[in-house]
């Protein structure tokens, strides 16, 4: 990849990067890193929150060490505009940021399978009809009572890669096509504000973007399996350290809990989705099933989640001293 819209560039060896300005908004700034950035996230997308937003993927970010900025819903600057991803890509010895921007076509985003209808070249998410978007229910969470301008469309462009970048040592090996080359000389505009707010955001609490993320996934989540790991509360710090190691073995004794009830009842809606498979039942008895499954997950989550609050409160100096902590995994997860 030819970095040839960079027309300035100041070195900060210190820092084991290059800063890299362009006057384009196919790339406006980006960093030259001796390491490619980590595989893209796995994660759940929001519903979509009304008309005319269009989803603009997850990325990997720079700030002294990479950070994720969560994919998120915007409403673009023009009807008829389309989001080409930014992508990381190998340049001039190291991986160089290009940024992505809007535009009436959608450009090159360096073969990266973003998903959500992103699969490496072009976007099958939804399309532009006499002055509305119109969207593809194959890769999008449409709300179908509040938008009805949807249709289901899927396409083989999705090879499941997570790599997140291009060229370079396991990086995607893709090419701009030629219509991919016009698009980005075609008039087009750089992330609006919200995207803008969104990344800096990301960027002051990187923590708070894996917190929401996982999150969005837990209320999303239709069985056990789809939650997101349990988390071990922080080690106890009370100063006494017989305590503390009394507290440990509590915490450890309520996630392995936690774990089996998840086990338990995973096991058990795999036996009535068997069982309704076996008697071939109708689909209406099939998305009854996952709505109970949901609710069921739904109420496990909530009460691990009391349970651990719970847990955390008794073991906080004041909150219940030596004998405040006792039975920590003993409460049952679900009826």
């Amino acid at each position: 990849m030819k970095a040839t819209n960079l027309v300035f560039q100041m070195s900060a060896i210190a820092a084991g990067f290059l800063v890299l300005v362009s006057a384009t908004p196919a790339a406006q700034v980006g960093f030259r890193i001796s390491i490619g950035p980590p595989e893209l996230r796995v994660y759940e997308q929001p519903l979509c929150p009304g008309d005319g937003y269009l989803w603009t993927p997850g990325y990997w970010g720079w700030d002294n060490d990479y950070y994720w900025i969560p994919g998120e819903w915007i409403l673009p600057p023009e009807t008829g505009y389309l989001w080409t991803p930014g992508y990381w890509g190998w340049g001039d010895g190291g991986y160089l940021f290009n940024e992505g921007y809007w535009g009436p076509t959608v450009g090159f985003y360096g073969g990266i399978d973003y998903g959500f209808g992103y699969g490496g070249h072009g976007y099958f998410g939804g399309r532009w009809d006499r002055g509305r978007f119109f969207y593809n229910t194959g890769y999008n969470r449409i709300n179908g009572n509040e938008i009805h301008n949807t249709y289901n469309e899927r396409n083989s462009e999705s090879g499941g890669s997570r790599v997140s970048y291009n060229g370079g040592r396991g990086g995607v090996n893709a090419r701009a096509t030629s219509q991919e080359d016009s698009a980005r000389q075609e008039r087009h505009s750089g992330p609006v504000a919200a995207q803008s707010q969104h990344a800096q955001t990301a960027r002051n609490n990187p923590q708070a973007s894996r917190q929401g993320e996982e999150q969005a996934r837990a209320a999303n989540a239709v069985h056990p399996r789809d939650l997101p790991a349990i988390q071990h509360p922080g080690a106890p710090n009370t100063g006494n350290a017989k305590l503390d190691n009394r507290y440990q073995k509590q915490q450890d004794q309520m996630v392995s809990k936690q774990n089996q009830d998840r086990q338990r009842l995973q096991q058990r809606q795999d036996t009535q989705d068997a069982q309704l498979t076996q008697h071939n039942a109708i689909a209406a008895r099939g998305q009854a099933s996952e709505q109970k499954h949901q609710a069921q997950t739904r109420q496990l989550q909530q009460n691990h989640m009391k349970q651990s609050q719970q847990m955390q409160s008794r073991q906080m100096p004041g909150g219940g001293g030596p004998h405040g902590g006792g039975g920590g995994g003993r409460g049952g997860a679900h009826k």
